[in-house]
């Protein structure tokens, strides 16, 4: 900071003192300034305002004096004095210096004064003889004021409310983190290292907490305790949408790899595993943290800072984790969404396709603004929007969640009725919302000794044949979700070593109520002989035996599934609902069955190891007298014949 300083320093007198004399030509007000400028030197701040006040007392219009005044309280981002003093200095000698109204401009920017920012700024653009280097720095920060102005002046819908004490501690609270079902919060909280002394820069230190929500309330905050936090600082965490993992920012470790890394825990059952470094080359001699994961379970988004390739001071990047358990290299999301100046804070939301950051770089109210940046078809993410007036301020705003549905939104601020900081939550505005989404939740379990499994899960778009989700349930309770996006219709998956596989397909689009969650208890058959499974996602066109391509999905997952247990003979069944005659539905299960068998064949399946039957309707797993249970009834079935 003191270099900083020491900076400011030496270069302000060359843009506000180098005139070829002073304002004044009172001897005695001189000598005082000079003196001030001494102590301003030596950072003594009290004999350089006694020097200044002795220097004007003399000569009220001494524009250099009030000038340096105005420095001094910049420097402690003190701007309502700062703006006093160059006001000050201006009325003095209106036509004194072009660089004082550029200042002036700046300091009323810090404080949202937009109207008088915008016409100081003007007034420097069109000063005689403006340098051409501050005649651009003014007319960028002139586009700035334009915004808050015209931000005023057109409010978006907000009223945010304090989350209550049962989230919000005594101490600062930020960072909220949510999983997808709502049920469980996690916040960082500032607190003393020593609670005996109030909380200052040495007496300081970040833990997380959590609180659960129940019938609607939420639970009492607690702090989420070891092994995730330690007498050190935590911090800027996100949750996995399933609130299985949890990944975190960690500082100045011995261990560490930069400035800042990310870390990682696992939830196991109800207990965090040891937190590990995410490691390189997510992690690396630069300063990384903000991370947020998405629903996919692959893609982590986070910042950095001054890491090569980026296009600021601080930058938006994103790994993808690979099947092998990798981190791909991290790749800049470019300057669309990355600015010359700070971009932090992201937060994917569980549709991944809309991005909330906050930036200082993209044009906004004058410090760091929140935005929203959304992908278009072809997955480039498009140029970002501000959240408007009164979201952001002059003031930082960085922080913002939404939920899955899209309408609400969390942040953290200092406002009349918190505690320092705390979360709020608030209803988005319609345009800056997300694809709402929706989740399937329940339990994972062995259907002969109900022990609950740990096993792996893909969400495959039928459409695209695009993995859109791979996760894994809870080892220990067997606990999952799995993020539903919208407008589509899925294949889903579930395997495990040793298990018949489950499949399931879930049809979003023109559904009355898409955002109602799924609850689905899996249970998974051990391998052995007679055990078989529906294999949901396999479709032929209406009276045919013709395979859609959306089929594809299931077949591949089939033939990986028979290559992973080769002592495996299967026998595929062909059924059909009881519409039409025995002998029309023998041959059209028959067909169908065939059809599944010969596409395994022709993927290097042997045909020694596999055999088909047709069921016509004489194994109706559901009422026939229903159009939903005849459906059900036509199924292709996969059973184990022979474990050898």
């Amino acid at each position: 900071m003191k270099k900083f300083i020491l900076i400011c320093i030496l270069v302000f007198p060359l843009l506000i003192f180098s005139q070829e004399e002073y304002s004044t030509k009172n001897k005695r007000a001189i000598k005082h300034f000079e003196a001030a400028l001494v102590y301003y030197e030596k950072f003594e701040d009290l004999n350089t305002i006694t020097q200044l006040k002795m220097a004007l007392d003399i000569d009220s219009n001494f524009v250099e004096a009030y000038n340096l005044f105005a420095t001094l309280y910049e420097n402690k981002r003190d701007f309502l004095n700062t703006i006093k003093y160059y006001s000050k200095a201006i009325k003095a000698k209106p036509d004194f210096s072009y660089k004082t109204y550029y200042f002036l401009g700046k300091a009323q920017l810090k404080m949202g004064i937009y109207e008088d920012a915008k016409n100081n700024f003007e007034s420097c653009i069109n000063f005689d003889g403006v340098s051409p280097k501050l005649e651009a720095y003014s007319t960028a920060l002139l586009e700035r004021a334009e915004f808050g102005v015209n931000a005023l002046n057109n409010p978006v819908e907000f009223n945010p409310v304090n989350m209550g004490e049962n989230v919000n501690t005594e101490y600062d609270d930020y960072w909220p983190s949510l999983t997808i079902d709502e049920k469980v919060l996690s916040t960082t909280v500032l607190l003393p290292k020593d609670d005996r002394y109030p909380i200052s820069y040495i007496n300081s230190q970040e833990d997380f907490f959590i609180t659960y929500k129940k019938d609607s309330t939420w639970a009492k905050t607690v702090n989420i305790g070891t092994p995730i936090n330690t007498k050190e600082s935590e911090g800027s965490q996100a949750f996995s949408v399933d609130g299985r993992l949890l990944f975190y920012a960690v500082c100045s470790r011995r261990e560490d790899y930069g400035a800042c890394d990310i870390y990682f825990s696992e939830k196991k059952g109800n207990v965090w595993s040891e937190p590990k470094n995410i490691g390189q080359p997510v992690n690396s001699i630069a300063w990384e943290s903000n991370p947020t994961f998405s629903s996919d379970g692959r893609t982590l988004i986070f910042t950095a800072g001054h890491r090569r390739g980026g296009s600021g001071k601080k930058d938006l990047w994103k790994s993808v984790l690979q099947y092998d358990g990798t981190w791909s290299e991290p790749e800049n999301l470019g300057d669309l969404i990355n600015s010359k100046g700070e971009d932090v804070a992201p937060f994917i939301h569980p549709d991944n396709k809309t991005l909330y950051f906050a930036s200082e770089g993209h044009l906004g109210m004058g410090g760091m603004d929140l935005f929203v940046s959304r992908k278009n078809d072809k997955g480039v993410w498009q140029k970002p929007v501000n959240l408007g007036y009164p979201i952001n301020t002059f003031k930082d705003e960085f922080g913002l969640i939404v939920n899955a549905h899209g309408d609400l939104a969390m942040f953290s601020s200092d406002r009349e009725d918190s505690r320092g900081q705390d979360i709020y939550s608030f209803n988005l505005q319609a345009e800056f919302r997300p694809n709402p989404v929706t989740y399937v939740k329940g339990i994972v379990y062995d259907v002969i000794t109900s022990k609950k499994l740990g096993a792996k899960f893909e969400l495959i778009d039928l459409e695209t044949s695009e993995i859109v989700v791979r996760s894994f349930s809870n080892e220990v309770s067997g606990e999952y979700i799995v993020c539903l996006p919208i407008d589509k219709n899925y294949a889903f998956n579930v395997s495990k070593e040793n298990y018949l596989f489950h499949s399931e397909n879930f049809s979003l689009k023109n559904i009355d109520d898409p955002t109602k969650p799924y609850k689905l208890d899996i249970p998974l058959q051990p391998l052995s002989k007679g055990v078989k499974v529906v294999l949901k996602n396999i479709f032929f066109e209406t009276d045919s035996y013709k395979l859609k391509p959306e089929s594809y999905i299931e077949l591949r997952k089939l033939i990986e599934f028979m290559n992973f247990n080769l002592k495996l003979k299967v026998e595929i069944g062909g059924h059909t609902d009881n519409v039409g005659t025995k002998q029309y539905n023998q041959t059209l299960s028959n067909n169908r069955a065939r059809t599944v068998y010969d596409y395994l064949i022709k993927n290097s399946i042997s045909s020694s190891r596999l055999s088909y039957k047709a069921y016509y309707f004489s194994q109706p797993i559901y009422s026939n007298d229903t159009e939903e249970g005849r459906a059900m009834n036509r199924r292709t079935e996969f059973k184990i014949v022979e474990v050898e």
